[in-house]
Formats: C-alpha cells, structure tokens, sequence
C-alpha cells in the first residue's frame, strides 16, 4: 500500500471513529460475554400477537479528523435499531419523520399488504417532512431480514437496520448464540456528487483500472481481446462503481480498525446473520480458520452446505452457523473489487484479535464472464453439461425523486405506456401459453435455462455491451472467487429444506439488464423507468420471470411482495429468493407466484443504477382490470399500444 493511500485510510478510520458514538446496543463490541441473542429495541408494547415499535428518523451532523459528514438516523443509530417479531405477530411500527424532506421504510423481503411496503409514489405517498406515519403488517414469516429507505439518497446516509422474525416453531438447526453482523459502505461525500462524478466519468472511483502503459503493452489481452475491450469503452477492472477510494466498509457501523467483537464461550455453536445494507459494495464473506455451514438465505431455510466463503451482494442476506474453538477468529468482509473491507473478531474473551488477512489481487474481467465467443478455450458451450452444477462449488426513489423524469404513479390516467416484456426476446402474451392448454413451449418448472445466442439487440445507445452468447452461471461463484480451493458457495448449492411442487408456469416474461458504462446509463430493455415503468402481470398467473444481464456488472435484482423461486435445478427443492443476483452474461429464470394485488417495485439494488433507471413497477391487476374496457376507463387519454391485450383479459 502506498504512503498517500495509508494516510487517507487511516484518515478515514479516525473520522469513521465517530459512527461509533451513533452505534446501538446489539451492534456495539461486546464487553463480556452476554446473552445469548442480541439485544433488540425494547417495544413500545409487547403482549400476545403484538408488538409496537416507534421509530424517529433524523440528520446527525458528524465532524472528526477534518472530515464532515452527516448521517440519517434511526433512534440515533447507525444502523438502525434491531427490531425482533415472532412469526404470527402483528407488527404495528409508527415512524416519526424529524427530516425537512420526505423520507420512508421499506421492510426488505417481508411478505405484506401493498400499502405498507414503503415504496413512496409506488404503493404509498411517502412519510412526508415532520409528520408521522404508522406501519401496520400482519408477519407471516421467519427468517433474517433488513429495513431500509426508499427516499432519495438516505439508505447511503446511514438509512437502514436490520429484523430478525423468530419461527413460530423450533428452529430446523441448533445452534447456542446468535450475531448480526450488518455489512454496509460509508462516504463523507454527497451521494449526489458521487453521481455526478460517475456521470462525467464512470471510472472516477476506480484507483485499480490499467495504467495506459499496461493497455499499450495488452498486459494479458491478445490483440482482439484489446479491441473489443476498446470498442465496449470499458475496462476489464471495472469490478464496482464505486470503490474504497471514497468508501469505509463498515460491519455493524464500525470501521476496520478496531472492527465490531462478538463473544463467545468455546464449545458454543454461534450463529450469525449476515446482511448486506451496502449502497454499492458487493462483499466476500470469510472466516479463516473457521469454516462455516449455510443454513438460510434470503430468510428461508436451505439445507445445511458446507463453505469456507460466500459472496453477498447488495440486499441479500445469508445466515451461517459456526463451531469457534478457544482462539479469536476474523470475520473478513471483502470488497468485491479488493479495495478495501469490512472487519470484525470472534473471540472468547474481551481484547483478543487475530490477523486480518491480506487483500487478494483485484479480479479482471476477461471476454469469457463478459459472454463473448471468443473468449478461447472452453467458450463453446452449447455443449456444457448443465446436469452436473446443481450442488457443485465454483472451482474445487423516493424512488419516485429518481433521475427518471417522474412519471406519474402506476395506474394513474396520464401514466406513461408500459410494455409486457422486451420486444425482440420475450414471449408475447398473445403467443403464450395459457391455463388449460399444452404448456410445451415452456421448459419444466425447477429447470436450467440453455446457452442462447445473442449478440446485436436493438437497445440502442442505451446498451454498449450485449455478449454474443448468454448462459446460467449459478454454478459459478463469480469473478475473483473460486481459483484457490477455498470451498464458496454457489447458486447450485442451495435447496429448499422442504420439497414443494411446483406449478408449471402460465408465461414467461424476459427482460434484459442493460446499460452504457461510458454514459453511465443503466435501464431494462434499454429503457429507464420514466421511458417504461410498468410490467403488467396478472393475478393468479404461474410466471417465469427470465432475466438477462447485457452488462458487465452484476446486477442484484429484487422483487417487492412476492418471493422469487430460482430455478437452479433442484426441482421441488428450488430455492425462495427475494433477492437475486445476475452476474454479466448471465440468463437466469425465476418463477413467480403473482398473488399479489397492486405495484411492486422491481429494480437493481445497487442504489445509484436504480436511480438512474434500471427500476420497473410490477403492475398486478385481475383479469378483467386488464380487459380493454377497464383500461379505456384507466388511460381516457388513449389505451398504450402494449396494453390492447386481449389474452390478459382471458387470464
């Protein structure tokens, strides 16, 4: 590390030192050892079947070693307050807005009533400037989640926590002690100027890129490699937006250096429940020394895997159980791009630490992870045995205030004109399958997606990099993973803990992640949200919902009100997701139960590509809502070309 690099970092430590005064009680470094799960935030009220929280949002002014900044509070904290239900609560949560803007919460992954999941100009108007808005969810779920704004730039500001929901029954895995460990990126510098610096130049953050003499001399590239990495405008170390050039990676709101402390009693089995609450950092997850056994993502239980580490990305969560000896443990955070990291101990007595490992090399995309054919040996793969990566490791805005020009709320009569799907990739709703009738042009529920061809789109501008071929890559643990005979988890690992069956689906729907790195345009189908917002779907319909990633970066993809059942493979035992991530060149395909009523955002969870457009509104309506009549009352102004569907009507 250089001498100018050491100093900013260790600047930014000492300024960071400050968060740990805004830290909450569950999240501090533990002193001694204490009770065995995490203190959460007393209830306002707690009796059977109900729990009530009250929470304040306000600006905390933050001014250390030189630096000054300001965070978004809740009650005080950053993170956030731990909230703890128990599946079958009813969850009353009022939130007091302090803020001289608009803010909001959305709760990341629950199952609730549309009108509370906290998308402002979506599902509800937003919690305006001093006021106070109350929460109320019936919860009908367990698991590990996380809550978050949905306004402007605030969940950057420090705008997030996370929610652990207890099991109405035993729990499936034993375990003796319990963590959360919030992973998250922190910046002094105004969210808004981090855009614009992206804006006028999308490599600003990376401090890793190739020097003009390494592209001179190809390091590493044959001559076509060199031009088409020209002709994309891209850099092949262009692994994140935004880097440990302006961020401090955070685990549970405090800097690397001292890092968050969890204790423990040797012998105990400790589980702990990772969240990525980062507005723009993907992390790899390990714990040298320790190996770790899977046992629920996204909230869900999964059976057990086995892993030495795991990639998170942004807004999904991971819980693992661990077995520590009597010795201190690191939990080493990663940046994806290899700029930095998060860092935290396990240890049996207060004091104790263990070596922070040294960062690996940064990872380099080559053609091969960016879809193109002739990326050398091994890219032919329409041959590939897809059979064989089930279970398989890698390798051994207000989102209504984003830059989308403000369309109007879904449904609205001046709303702008929504589309099915992609033009020249989807399957048209007057060409699909419909209920009652020969379902074989769709591929069985719980299946892989095939190698496809792809190349030219049609995407205009607005997509600078669709690969020759697209293909799943669940099997896959992502660029800078899986070369060093560490065990990580994969796509394919994962199975539901229960079989379900699985219904076939009525329809497909494909969109493409698209984007132009140059311009530092990101969209779906080529379009921004202002240009397309809606993607209409029908109640009850069985949906396989296929996505597919032109760009160069991975894209975690999350679905408001419904889960996202990936198909890996696995059959019945396919596992539920509300967040996914699509690595570049990928195809996957999810199947969606539309159960429904009302908008559902749908977007990228990295926070600067959904402000700038890749964000769509699941429209869910019954079928005679979608018939022509009710969408003549809806659009007097003249029915959008894309809703004069007849077969909608039929569903």
């Amino acid at each position: 590390m250089d001498r100018r690099r050491f100093l900013r970092d260790a600047s930014a430590f000492g300024a960071l030192a400050g968060l740990t005064a805004l830290t909450p009680a569950w999240a501090r470094s533990a002193p001694a050892i204490g009770p065995a799960r995490p203190p959460g935030l007393s209830p306002t009220v707690r009796r059977p079947g109900l729990v009530e929280y009250d929470l304040t949002i306000d600006r905390t002014p933050l001014l250390f070693g030189g630096e000054r900044g300001t965070a978004v509070t809740i009650n005080g904290g950053v993170p956030g307050p731990l909230l703890r239900f128990t599946e079958g609560d009813e969850a009353v949560i009022r939130v007091h807005n302090r803020l001289d803007e608009d803010t909001s919460i959305h709760w990341h992954g629950l199952i609730l009533p549309n009108a509370m999941d906290g998308v402002p100009h979506v599902n509800f108007p937003g919690i305006a400037a001093r006021s106070t808005f109350e929460y109320r969810y019936p919860i009908r779920q367990y698991g590990t989640y996380w809550y978050h704004s949905h306004s402007a730039f605030q969940e950057q500001l420090g705008h997030y926590g996370a929610l652990v929901i207890d099991p109405a029954g035993p729990e499936p895995y034993a375990f003796d002690r319990e963590y959360v460990v919030v992973l998250s990126d922190w910046t002094f510098e105004d969210p808004h100027a981090i855009l614009d610096h992206l804006k006028s130049r999308p490599n600003y953050y990376n401090e890793q890129r190739q020097t003009v003499a390494g592209l001179i001399r190809g390091e590493g590239m044959g001559l076509r490699e060199r031009l088409d990495w020209d002709r994309m405008r891209m850099d092949p170390t262009d692994i994140s937006d935004i880097t440990g050039a302006t961020y401090t990676f955070l685990m549970n709101g405090q800097a690397p250096d001292p890092g968050w402390t969890g204790l423990f009693r040797p012998g105990e089995r400790v589980r702990l429940r990772f969240v990525n609450a980062a507005a723009g950092t993907f992390y790899d997850v390990r714990i040298p020394g320790l190996p770790m056994t899977v046992v629920q993502v996204s909230g869900q239980h999964v059976e057990p895997v086995a892993v030495d580490e795991f990639r998170i990305g942004n807004a999904e969560t991971y819980d693992v159980v661990v077995e520590p000896g009597d010795r201190a443990y690191t939990l080493f955070a990663e940046a994806m791009d290899r700029s930095g990291y998060a860092r935290g101990t396990l240890a049996p007595r207060p004091g104790m630490t263990a070596p922070v490992p040294e960062r690996r090399e940064r990872p380099v995309l080559t053609m091969m992870d960016m879809g193109m054919a002739h990326g050398g040996p091994g890219m032919d793969h329409a041959g590939m045995d897809m059979g064989d990566a089930p279970g398989g490791h890698g390798a051994t805005a207000d989102h209504g205030g984003m830059d989308h020009g403000e369309p109007p709320a879904p449904g609205h009569p001046a709303a702008a004109a929504p589309v099915l799907a992609h033009g020249d990739h989807a399957a048209h709703a007057d060409e699909v399958a419909m209920p009652g009738v020969d379902h074989a042009g769709l591929r069985p529920p719980g299946s892989l997606p095939e190698v496809t061809p792809h190349g030219a789109d049609g995407h205009g501008v607005a997509n600078a990099m669709a690969p020759d071929q697209t293909r799943s890559r669940l099997h896959e643990p992502g660029v800078g993973l899986g070369d060093d005979g560490r065990r990580v988890l994969v796509y394919t690992d994962l199975r539901a803990i229960h079989p379900e069956p699985r219904r076939a689906p009525d329809r497909e729907v494909e969109l493409h992640l698209t984007g132009n790195m140059e311009r530092y345009m990101w969209g779906i189908d080529g379009k921004t949200y202002a240009e397309d917002p809606l993607i209409p779907l029908v109640y009850g319909e069985r949906l396989r919902l296929t996505m597919v990633n032109d760009t160069m970066m991975n894209h975690p993809m999350h679905l408001h009100g419904m889960w996202m059942e990936l198909e890996n493979g696995h059959g019945e035992r396919i596992p539920r997701l509300h967040t996914v991530v699509v690595k570049p060149a990928e195809r996957l395909s999810l199947l969606v139960e539309v159960d429904a009523l009302g908008p559902w955002a749908f977007h990228c969870h990295i926070l600067y590509h959904m402000d700038l457009g890749m964000f769509r509104v699941a429209m869910v309506q019954r079928p005679a809502d979608w018939a022509p009549e009710a969408l003549a009352a809806m659009y007097p102004a003249g029915l959008p070309a894309a809703l004069a569907r007849p077969d909608l009507a039929r569903r």
